[in-house]
């Protein structure tokens, strides 16, 4: 293991330098790139002089989401102590579904999950570490499923079930509702505002007619930061309509839920104490490796009523608080938990407050960049850090692909209505006032 621990840093080594050299990888076409870099297999091993070169030849042809130029997804940046983290986690190889062969790393996750239901407001909650925000999503759906009709778990779905998410909403709560058996076209859309927030009086009004209609509406899905405009849907009006009908309302955090560590952005998800279940993505906000999800909910007995099975074979220490697989969706499951603890142990939760307000400091010196320059179209919102633009009149979609492809920076485009936009995502919190300036300084080059 030496010899390979030694290829690794001095490949590392070559990796970080080529980050500040060349942030942005020029894209080998798909059409050639399994042959391009040798991916595919032989019969035979390779010999280790060349099976270093065909691995290094692999990371430094890869997309660098830690350098200062990659702008496009809802994740970016490396936190080094969260880095340390999640490379011990690989060699420590522990999984997380029981005490006995997890040890102290249970632990940690649940210190991690105790912690979260403190700051959101759960008085008495419980959570699990799911494998992303997706899973997250789905989770909370299946528990409001069952909170709904306990017989569904045996006898399965039995009547027509609605469910209710924002139009601009994650695209995983289709997908969930056919996992879930509650069917796609039993999902209710509902309109947002100006600023991509869900409308309280649509979604009351869709709840009536579903009611009339002889349907039984069960979930009500909010987001905490919204894909394209980053919107933060007003969880206290949401939170009256379902407690009015009886609904369970989980609020997707995955990318803006890191919020409730800042004591300046926590107003938008205020209400979050009234919600049934929340998530949040570490490697989003906070910046640990991917993918580390948190998932907590105010009704702990449903959560090990939807998740939980008899094992005798597997939970054998007697403490179920600390048989992690109990609240899980999975068996087997990797420990997402402790590159989030190491970050978290070693800034504190002042650090983290600080690591949240940094992006909405960099969202607001992008949108100022903007306001003040005539060639661009502003249609972002303050409180998000989300900043949408156009540039001259180009095609977001033309721009965003040019960009790419001359290995100028990487930055995705979004729409909303009938307006599409370049989408600039400030999620990256070891950036700073020159890289958002280097970034639109880019764009201007390379458009």
């Amino acid at each position: 293991m030496q010899s390979e621990l030694k290829f690794f840093n001095e490949l590392v080594t070559k990796l970080l330098e080529k980050e500040r050299s060349e942030p942005v990888v020029e894209p080998l076409p798909t059409s050639s790139v399994i042959a391009d870099l040798d991916l595919g297999f032989s019969d035979e091993g390779m010999l280790e002089e060349d099976w270093q070169k065909v691995v290094e030849n692999a990371v430094m042809h890869t997309p660098r989401t830690a350098s200062k130029l990659f702008f496009n997804q809802l994740f970016g940046g490396r936190q080094p102590k969260a880095v340390i983290g999640d490379l011990l986690a690989v060699i420590l190889n522990n999984s997380m579904y029981t005490y006995k062969v997890a040890g102290p790393q249970a632990g940690i996750e649940t210190a991690i999950i105790k912690e979260t239901c403190k700051l959101v407001g759960y008085t008495d909650g419980d959570g699990t570490m799911p494998p992303g925000g997706s899973m997250s999503n789905y989770m909370g759906l299946v528990m409001a499923r069952d909170a709904k009709d306990n017989t569904v778990r045996y006898a399965g779905i039995t009547k027509r079930m609605t469910l209710y998410t924002s139009n601009t909403s994650h695209y995983s709560t289709p997908k969930n509702a056919a996992f879930a058996g509650v069917g796609r076209d039993n999902i209710r859309y509902i309109n947002n505002d100006d600023e991509g927030r869900m409308n309280p009086a649509h979604l009351e009004e869709c709840i009536q007619k579903d009611i009339a209609q002889g349907h039984t509406p069960f979930y009500v899905n909010a987001t905490a930061g919204t894909t394209v405009l980053g919107a933060f849907d007003d969880i206290n009006a949401l939170a009256d309509v379902c407690q009015k009908y009886r609904l369970w309302l989980h609020v997707d955090g995955a990318y803006c839920g890191a919020v409730i560590f800042s004591e300046k952005h926590k107003h938008l998800t205020a209400g979050m104490e009234r919600s049934d279940s929340f998530s949040y993505n570490a490697h989003k906000m906070l910046g640990t490796p991917l993918s580390s999800s948190v998932l907590v909910t105010k009704h702990k007995d449903q959560l090990v009523k939807s998740f939980s099975n008899e094992a005798d074979y597997l939970y054998q220490t007697g403490d179920e608080d600390f048989d992690l697989g109990i609240t899980s969706i999975q068996c087997g499951r990797r420990n997402d938990a402790l590159k989030l603890w190491t970050l978290w142990k070693s800034v504190g939760n002042k650090g983290l407050e600080k690591i949240v307000d940094h992006q909405f400091y960099l969202a607001d010196l992008a949108r100022e960049y903007c306001e003040n320059h005539p060639d661009y179209t502003l249609y972002s919102f303050p409180d998000s850090v989300s900043v949408c633009f156009n540039y001259k009149g180009i095609d977001p979609k033309d721009l965003c692909t040019k960009l790419y492809e001359d290995g100028n920076l990487m930055v995705g485009y979004g729409k909303f209505r009938e307006q599409e936009f370049v989408r600039l995502v400030t999620i990256n919190a070891t950036n700073g006032k020159e890289e958002i300036e280097q970034f639109f300084k880019a764009l201007e080059l390379g458009a």
